[in-house]
């Protein structure tokens, strides 16, 4: 649909035909014209059409048209392809209709499609094998993709049931259209018994014992009773570790089970929790549930090597042995006879001494790179400790020296490691230690924790240092009488949390080993679940500890029945990286190896595979949800057996239909070539006719 408009007021075009006019009428109705009469009219209109038409022109005319766009109605299928769609759905007769319906409504609308699970994906196959399904993630999808557009129905193919994402109903979602549910699986509650939840820590430590606590329910067995199983599965085969008869009181019974057990093997251990089925169960998928222990062997030996027996020793041990990883062994040095190469730790209290300055002990513990702690006092001689280490220096050259009453001095800011704002608080309270009256100094790699008050002065000498010696973790207290600081923290709090943080804290940081090896594959977690790929990490050094990955790195992974999986690490900027993809359920030992300068490097270690199996837990199809989807959003629920009469409803509630746009152009007349053309023929007619008369 076109129109003219102009800028100025319409009756202007009387005065521009008029001005055409009066041009004509002084050009060719003269009375001296010899022309013809015809000719003379030709000639005039031609003139006064085309002064008329340029006249007009300069008044701006504008061409005014409108623009039609149609947009088609969009109808958004979305079908829950997850596991418990396929145990209670005939999947082959279902997929037929769903593609009947889905081609019967793209003959009038323009359909998409959608299968979610516990991702939500586009035009895939009906697979129903899906782990979990999460209902919020595909409507939020629908929502921000097509809710600004012509959304003319949305189609939710489901059984109500989600394990993952928030609940729908509780949701609200920007949604102009229509909702139909289509109402899958079975609502019928049918005897039924399950192991619905299990709580338990993925990581315990080796020796310790850890708790699963088992949350038990059943439908419609009054009267009845089972038994509980907890099993090792390994690849040394399965063993049963804990059996229970639970008897079933009710018709709507639930229980909770907690089970303790001991971590006696390293690494991760696979258990399942089962519980025997019951004569009538429609569904005994749910029956049990497998969990995953990462067991870390990092109990640590400390050894505590005394001079002679002193209230230090046992305090240390006592506050030592409040980490359930600890293993402490007390010797004194006139009796060890041990390997001290086999402890992780080793405290040296008043040591080196005059009469014992177990000098091969100290080139052991230098040799095996040994962390270290040296707890001194008057009685150890300044030459022997300075030479035993280089964090320290003490000015006095004799054996024996007078003692000196020192209170600590926390130095701020100190970052080996941290304490808690109350034990940074309360150390300054602690009573004094009795140390050397000397001099002392820190050397250049120490990292001063504690500084010595004498009395009302603060000094800057010294107290408790920690720091990089000689290629081993170091710490040195200057001083004896930490029984006391003990003591103390019971008396005034009730408890020895502030003294055991203290030990504990320089314990952990004396025994941090750092990674030396040139070649490391690390993972984000030692257990991932069967629907989510398995990522490995690689680091490769050269000879100064650059990063390099020129070199092609390979890693053989060795899963059930020692099936191997063999794969090539890809490059990344400075490093290597593996996504191995999804793996069945298991342990797994990976070797990775690669080559640098013709020496080969290893990385072992392990990992698990659990399944995921939550569709199976819960089968009753919940579609009171879908009810209250369809009602807030008008549409309608419908069962399965219904899709047939679906592209039906939809024509028949008129609101899917196409939208229609106008747009408004203007364009000015003035850019058209056909009145350029016009004025051309007006003035070239007239021109050619009044050469033919002679008038030129």
């Amino acid at each position: 649909m076109q129109s003219l408009t102009f800028e100025y007021p319409v009756w202007y075009l009387a005065v521009c035909a008029l001005a055409g006019l009066g041009v004509a009428l002084l050009l060719y109705f003269r009375a001296d014209n010899p022309a013809p009469r015809a000719l003379i009219w030709t000639m005039a209109v031609l003139r006064f059409l085309g002064y008329s038409l340029l006249a007009a022109l300069l008044l701006s005319p504008l061409l005014r048209f409108v623009q039609t766009d149609r947009e088609e109605p969009i109808v958004v299928l979305a079908q829950d392809v997850s596991e418990s769609i396929g145990l209670e759905t005939d999947t082959t007769a279902y997929t037929t209709q769903w593609t009947a319906l889905r081609n019967e409504l793209a003959e009038s609308y323009e359909v998409v499609t959608y299968q979610f699970g516990s991702q939500v994906t586009q035009d895939g196959p009906l697979t129903f094998t899906d782990k979990q399904t999460n209902l919020d993630a595909v409507l939020t999808q629908i929502s921000d993709v097509y809710g600004n557009q012509n959304l003319g129905a949305v189609i939710l193919a489901t059984d109500g049931i989600y394990n993952e994402g928030s609940n729908p109903a509780y949701r609200e979602y920007g949604l102009q259209a229509p909702v139909y549910t289509i109402g899958l699986g079975d609502t019928t509650r049918r005897r039924d018994l399950r192991v619905s939840r299990v709580f338990h820590n993925r990581i315990a430590y080796l020796g310790d014992q850890f708790s699963i606590q088992i949350d038990l329910n059943a439908r419609n067995a009054s009267a009845e009773a089972t038994t509980l199983t907890v099993t090792r599965l390994g690849e040394g085969g399965s063993r049963t570790v804990h059996t229970e008869r639970i008897p079933i009181d009710q018709a709507d019974f639930f229980t909770t089970r907690e089970v303790v057990l001991d971590a006696d093997r390293p690494g991760v251990q696979r258990y399942r929790i089962a519980v025997a089925p019951l004569a009538g169960e429609a569904v005994t998928a749910n029956n049990q549930r497998d969990i995953f222990v990462d067991v870390l062997n990092a109990r640590q030996k400390i050894l505590i090597l005394a001079a002679a027996p002193h209230p230090d020793v046992s305090a240390l041990r006592q506050s030592l042995q409040t980490g359930r990883n600890n293993e402490v062994e007390i010797a004194y040095a006139n009796r060890f006879t041990g390997r001290v190469q086999d402890y992780d730790l080793v405290v040296l209290h008043q040591l080196p001494s005059a009469t014992q300055r177990i000098t091969p002990i100290l080139e052991v513990i230098q040799q095996a790179k040994l962390p270290v702690c040296f707890i001194t006092g008057p009685a150890v001689p300044a030459p022997l400790l300075n030479a035993a280490q280089d964090l320290v220096t003490i000015g006095g050259g004799g054996t024996q020296v007078q003692g000196n009453d020192v209170s600590a001095r926390l130095v701020t800011p100190f970052t080996a490691f941290t304490l808690s704002d109350e034990v940074s608080r309360f150390l300054p309270a602690f009573p004094p230690l009795t140390a050397a009256f000397d001099n002392f100094s820190a050397g250049p790699g120490a990292n001063v924790l504690l500084r010595q008050r004498i009395g009302r002065v603060d000094t800057e000498y010294p107290l408790l240092v920690v720091g990089q010696d000689r290629g081993v973790r170091t710490g040195i207290l200057l001083g004896t009488g930490l029984w006391q600081w003990r003591l103390y923290d019971y008396l005034d709090g009730g408890t020895h949390d502030r003294f055991d943080e203290l030990v504990s804290q320089l314990t952990q940081y004396l025994t941090v080993q750092e990674d030396k090896r040139r070649f490391r594959v690390s993972l984000p977690e030692n257990v991932f679940a069967e629907n989510e790929p398995v990522r490995l990490d690689a680091e490769l050094y050269n000879s100064s500890y650059e990063l390099v990955n020129e070199p092609e790195a390979r890693v053989v992974l060795t899963g059930p029945d020692d099936r191997e999986y063999t794969y090539t690490f890809t490059r990344t900027t400075t490093a290597y990286t593996l996504n191995a993809g999804t793996l069945p359920v298991g342990n797994y030992r990976y070797r990775a190896t690669t080559q640098m300068n013709g020496e080969e490097l290893l990385s072992e270690g392990r990992f698990s595979v659990q399944a995921v199996e939550v569709e199976r837990y819960t089968l009753e199809a919940d579609h009171e949800l879908l009810r209250r989807l369809s009602s807030r959003y008008g549409g309608e629920f419908l069962l399965p057996d219904q899709l047939g009469s679906l592209s039906d409803r939809l024509r028949e509630s008129g609101g899917v239909k196409p939208l229609l746009f106008e747009t408004v152009n203007t364009r000015s007349i003035l850019n058209l070539w056909g009145v350029f053309a016009l004025l051309l023929a007006l003035f070239t007619g007239e021109w050619v006719l009044r050469r033919y008369t002679g008038g030129y």
